[in-house]
């Protein structure tokens, strides 16, 4: 084991302990970005000015009125900005934008003494626009050839060969939902103005050093003028990383013109309407097949709906051309990917990156494929698998490859498998109206940032003369458990008990530089920082133990804030070791500094290796569907999750449970709908809050739920040996999908293959099933596409007249 992975005797890390502000959480006295206007004096209210037209330029911006609203105090607008009047790192999102770009886009903002002030005076501007045509659907985008950034293609092998030498060849189109992340917390910001002209900007923020670097070049300052501090987050799955730039700068904006501080809160309608959504995808495929059902070649066009603006588009698509593999070895490939300009919110971030986009297009196409090539779809998944000394279709080797079956093969043992299937098909023979059906998938998710210099991290760790330690790291916190987790490694690598460390928020004044807390990666770097920082100190306090006890500093041990000599019973407390470093003028503290090693990454020529490792797991989940109305419970789901040496299981499992919900909601719930038609209110957002969008709730909850992380696993070259945990196990969530693909089959005979959209609503369900029965459109094994609309759409209104 390397240094960086070996665990030294009795460590912390390991050891199952609840999130360290769980208390705090429950008992409501945690605090958050707004709760601080109450601790705040004189604090003015922002309210957007929103343009409720899809796609327009500004002719006028009338604010006359609002200034005679009482309580307001000031209308920012684009003439006030002194730096740049931008918010993103590409330069194509104006802070006060000439051009309104989609329904509900702020041109102008509004402050005031109260909140409601400064509501009145927003309604009471007037703005008028030239109306533009515009592109709601990524239907349309594609269509017109509406697209914006790069336009990355991904080749392996000799795809012609690839196809020419299949028994087997399927082609389809496949279209699936954007996510709405849905934070308990909005996005949030209050700023002020020190003394000496200081910006000081709270954010709920998931990346403070570029919310400081946007606020700095908005403003006009240099960024050691600006500090971004987070206590921490209510949420962000990816929403915060980028998006929370503008609204801070607003705040700064509006504290820096006032000298008053400034608060600046989206409510919830405003946060749906104004904020990005995990990407939407629409992808073409062709894939071959040899006479054993082993894949010979994929031909795909991704096209994802990047919104108004580029934000992160470019990266979600490039991993999700990177995840389109998934576990599975495809020697001859080529992917293109492509980034739809629509007149939406500016899509961004989101839990799995645009990874779960490309994995759920393999796992559809095999889903859809099994049938037709009559096999089970449990054993084509398996006959694809990575095996040894294979390599993915961007040139990385796949390390690990038996962690593939490993977490596959004891999911089946843990959730009788076999056993189940017989009792299934005896089931379902016995009830023509209600289906079950099983299924396993599995996800291999690369660990690190796409673009190299990102994977790097820092942190500064402090040494009190009392023996009390204090940590700074650069990453967040949103609820996943990486302070309690960061705690855990530095009391491991001082060798002392938890209770000794506290961790300071997150500031750009004590980490400079920071990477945002994402793409699973807040442990391996932050964490690596932490160990780092610390065995500096360790090694200077192993010095002064080792005079002290008199013997080589090689033969000292620190174990649960004892030194102790090797050989010896002489021991020396950790409280007085300090103290006595402290007097001999040692220094105590350190800064950390981690980098990933090992990466590298063409993007122009889509090769190399872009990830440190790759997270494994595996799901089982059976599902009960209902033939008259679709609708279907989740009666028990298995895992088996990767996360190599956990740092802490309990948050680790807590984690992989979350992350499952998450991607079940995401591809059988989540159903974000936009106004298409022509009207007045095109372009607008019609799911805009939980009344009408559907999120996961207690009721859709799988009944019996067991989750197991894989077992004397670790991952030599991170922390401790641990693997990341944030976002892979979404894709888990793949098996609910393909379990409602195979009981809608169920209503048909043998052989039968369903499309099934996505999100698999009810209603989506029902179409399935009305598909797969005698009398619908039903594709049979090596029968060519076919559009199932007009034949369903009859079958199902004959169904509900009674016919």
């Amino acid at each position: 084991m390397s240094q960086l992975s070996e665990r030294p005797e009795k460590p912390v890390v390991g050891v199952p302990l609840p999130h360290e502000s769980a208390v705090l959480h429950v008992t409501g006295t945690a605090l958050y970005t707004d709760d601080l206007v109450f601790r705040t004096k004189d604090v003015l209210h922002a309210h957007p000015v929103q343009v409720m037209k899809a796609h327009g330029r500004i002719t006028a911006i009338r604010t006359g009125a609002a200034l005679e609203v009482p309580g307001v105090v000031r209308v920012l607008t684009g003439a006030d900005v002194p730096g740049v009047n931008d918010a993103g790192m590409k330069h194509d999102e104006p802070l006060f934008p000439d051009e309104v770009m989609f329904h509900g886009h702020a041109v102008a903002w509004v402050l005031g003494e109260t909140l409601e002030a400064a509501r009145l005076g927003a309604a009471a501007i007037e703005v008028e626009i030239e109306e533009l045509p515009s592109l709601i659907t990524l239907e349309d985008a594609i269509t017109a050839e509406s697209f914006h950034g790069a336009r990355p293609v991904m080749l392996s092998g000799d795809i012609e060969a690839g196809f020419a030498d299949s028994e087997h060849v399927f082609t389809g189109t496949f279209q699936f939902s954007d996510q709405e992340h849905f934070y308990l917390e909005t996005h949030c910001a209050l700023a002020h103005i020190d003394e000496s002209g200081q910006v000081f900007v709270q954010s709920s923020s998931q990346h403070p050093s570029e919310t400081q670097e946007i606020v700095a070049h908005v403003l006009g300052l240099h960024s050691h003028e600006v500090t971004v501090q987070c206590l921490r987050m209510g949420g962000g799955f990816g929403g915060k990383e980028m998006q929370p730039h503008g609204f801070a700068a607003i705040a700064a904006l509006g504290a820096r013109l006032t000298g008053r501080p400034v608060r600046l809160r989206l409510n919830r309608t405003q946060d749906l309407t104004m904020s990005g959504k995990r990407h939407g995808f629409h992808a073409t495929w062709k894939i071959g097949f040899d006479a054993e059902g082993r894949i010979q070649a994929l031909d795909a066009t991704l096209t994802s709906d990047g919104g108004w603006s580029l934000d992160l588009s470019e990266p979600v698509l490039a991993r999700a051309l990177c995840h389109i593999d998934n576990t599975y070895w495809i020697p001859n490939a080529r992917i293109a990917g492509r980034i739809a300009k629509t007149n939406k919110v500016s899509n961004t971030a989101f839990r799995g990156f645009g990874g779960p986009q490309g994995m759920l297009v393999i796992e559809d196409i095999l889903g859809r494929c099994a049938p037709r090539l009559g096999l089970d779809a449990m054993e084509l998944r398996e006959r694809n698998f990575y095996r040894q000394d294979q390599y993915t279709p961007y040139g990385q080797p796949v390390t690990q490859p038996e962690r593939i079956s490993t977490v596959w093969q004891q999911v089946k043992r843990n959730a009788t498998v076999a056993d189940r299937n017989r009792e299934i098909s005896a089931f379902n023979a016995a009830h023509p109206h209600t289906k079950r059906a099983l299924a396993i998938t599995g996800i291999k998710f690369g660990i690190s940032f796409n673009l190299t210099a990102f994977n790097q991290g820092g942190a500064l760790v402090l040494i009190y003369k009392d023996g009390s330690v204090l940590i700074n790291h650069g990453g967040t916190e949103m609820g996943q458990g990486l302070h309690t987790k960061m705690m855990q490694v530095a009391a491991t690598a001082l060798g002392i008990p938890l209770y000794k460390v506290r961790l300071a928020p997150t500031r750009t004044d004590k980490v400079p530089n920071t990477s945002a807390t994402a793409a699973s990666s807040g442990a391996d770097l932050n964490g690596g920082a932490i160990k780092n920082a610390c065995e500096q100190l360790r090694e200077r306090l192993v010095q002064v133990a080792a005079t002290q006890l008199g013997v080589n500093g090689s033969d000292v041990r620190i174990v649960e804030g004892v030194a102790r000599a090797l050989g010896t019973e002489r021991e020396l407390a950790w409280d007085d070791l300090v103290r006595t470093a402290y007097f001999q003028r040692v220094q105590l503290s350190a800064a950390g500094y981690y980098r990933t090693d090992g990466l590298h990454w063409d993007a122009k020529a889509f090769r190399g290796t872009p990830f440190k490792y790759f997270a494994h797991g595996a799901a089982a989940t059976e599902v009960e569907v209902d033939g008259f109305t679709g609708a279907y419970r989740i009666r028990r789901v298995d895992i088996v999750h990767d996360v190599g040496e956990s740092l802490s299981p309990m948050i680790d499992i807590g984690q992989v449970e979350g992350g499952f919900v998450q991607g079940a909601g995401w591809l059988t719930l989540e159903d974000l709908r936009w106004n298409t038609d022509d009207g007045p209110q095109r372009g607008r957002l019609l799911t805009q809050a939980a009344s009408t969008y559907k999120l996961p709730s207690f009721s859709e909850m799988p009944e019996e739920f067991n989750v197991s992380l894989l077992e004397n696993a670790p991952e030599e070259g991170a922390v401790y040996g641990s693997k990341a945990v944030g976002e892979p196990p979404l894709m888990l969530a793949f098996s609910v999908r393909e379990a409602l693909r195979q009981a809608a089959a169920a209503f048909g005979p043998d052989g039968t293959s369903v499309e099934l959209a996505s999100p698999a609503t009810p209603e989506a369900v029902y179409w399935a099933i009305q598909s797969a029965r005698p009398g619908g459109t039903q594709v049979r094994r090596d029968a060519p596409d076919a559009s199932v609309q007009d034949s369903v759409i009859s079958t199902a209104t004959e169904a509900l007249s009674g016919a």
